[in-house]
């Protein structure tokens, strides 16, 4: 039996699960959320956030090129991985696009993904 769902159908469905309870927990998470987004309403902190982002990218890239080229078993296994990721996350970006009236964390993520190509793309040149 094959399944056909589409990333669509499957962020949909998680999406449109409704909460049982508004316990103190799931309260607590809202009113953290909406500090956060009031937070964020400064540009200059929406700047800061969007850079700390890229950096943590950056890092997580420098540690992948690095990591698999001194052991230099698992570059083809790392480098599958890296762009399965960068796949992944332009499928959910083209649906973040379109459904979220909120843009920071589409921001979010694609300087997430320049920060990991980049840091990449900085040891691969470094390894040559």
């Amino acid at each position: 039996m094959a399944f056909n769902y589409n990333l669509s159908s499957i962020l949909f469905f998680f999406y449109s699960i409704k909460p049982l309870q508004k316990t103190r927990l799931r309260q607590k998470f809202t009113q953290l959320f909406q500090g956060f987004i009031i937070w964020v309403a400064n540009p200059w902190r929406r700047i800061s956030l969007l850079t700390i982002t890229l950096l943590i990218g950056f890092f997580l890239g420098t540690i992948i090129g690095t990591v698999s080229g001194a052991l230099s078993v698992m570059d083809t296994t790392g480098a599958l991985v890296v762009v399965l990721f960068i796949e992944v996350a332009l499928r959910v970006r083209r649906h973040m696009y379109y459904s979220f009236n909120q843009r920071l964390p589409l921001h979010m993520l694609d300087m997430f993904r320049i920060g990991l190509l980049y840091g990449l793309l900085l040891e691969g040149f470094k390894l040559l």
